[in-house]
């Protein structure tokens, strides 16, 4: 990750359909996270490692953490793995040369076909706030693209919400078109499941007990032996500084997105996606 700055393609096609724009990009400064990966003995993996998120759901932060126990040699850092550049990357998956990967990629036969000799992680967070980050991201200065009317003012943060939830046409999914692919689809398939609530909660609290079970199942998940000083590993992966799209380090949003989704546009996100938040463990 030896660049300055880093470009990422964040997952706006739904899986029926070509988009007729470009693809958004991601401008996020580069890391150091190699440097401090190197301070630590590493133990190479024995089998390929994909950790697969719904799109602002926490991604950074969960691959940055595991990051922390991979040697930098076994980083497949070259795209985060979708959809449309499946085909590109499946050397990621090879299980002749593991390697730890990352993306946001729909449930399909390929995809299912292409991850199989890996174990797989999927990362998700609770759709009501899943609107808010999607909404406040778009808003910021990392995001560019074909929507740059969210940094106008010309709309509300109502609106923008409600486009979060209900999508643009040619333009970005609904939350369900996402949801059901990224998410719910996997579920029915071999899965270690992570929510971006229960990471975000044990790494506020490593030293306690709760912390400790937790990450020893992640680490297990992904077939890594953890080491005796895996709280300072999580500890640096898990700092803000370290991830361009955390939310402290957005810039430019002007808005004043709310902290929790009000009841009128949970309402939508029930109407749209009825029965999602009950699958994934929300109600």
């Amino acid at each position: 990750m030896g660049a300055a700055w880093q470009h990422a393609a964040p997952n706006f096609l739904c899986a029926s359909e070509e988009s007729p724009h470009p693809m958004p990009e991601v401008m996020v400064k580069a890391d150091t996270l190699d440097s401090e990966n190197r301070r630590f003995a590493q133990t190479p993996l024995r089998q390929p490692v994909f950790l697969n998120s719904v799109p602002k759901s926490g991604s950074h932060l969960l691959r940055n953490i595991l990051r922390m126990f991979v040697p930098v040699e076994q980083q497949y850092s070259a795209d985060f793995i979708q959809w449309p550049n499946l085909q590109q990357h499946r050397g990621a998956f090879a299980p002749a040369r593991p390697q730890l990967s990352w993306g946001h990629l729909f449930f399909a036969d390929a995809s299912a076909i292409e991850t199989a000799s890996a174990r797989r992680i999927l990362l998700y967070r609770d759709p009501y706030d899943w609107v808010i980050a999607r909404a406040r991201f778009f808003a910021s200065e990392q995001f560019s693209g074909n929507m740059d009317f969210f940094k106008t003012g010309a709309l509300t943060v109502d609106e923008l919400l409600t486009m979060m939830i209900f999508g643009l046409p040619g333009k970005a999914p609904s939350l369900n078109d996402i949801y059901e692919l990224n998410a719910a689809a996997w579920l029915g398939a071999r899965v270690h499941v992570v929510t971006y609530e229960n990471l975000v909660t044990h790494v506020g609290d490593l030293d306690g007990p709760a912390a400790d079970t937790f990450f020893a199942s992640l680490l297990d998940a992904c077939g890594i032996a953890r080491p005796g000083d895996w709280r300072e590993r999580v500890r640096i992966g898990a700092d803000p500084a370290q991830s361009g799209t955390a939310r402290a380090n957005l810039t430019g949003v002007a808005l004043d997105f709310p902290e929790t989704l009000g009841d009128r546009h949970r309402a939508l996100v029930d109407y749209q996606a009825p029965g999602l938040r009950a699958l994934l463990g929300y109600c």
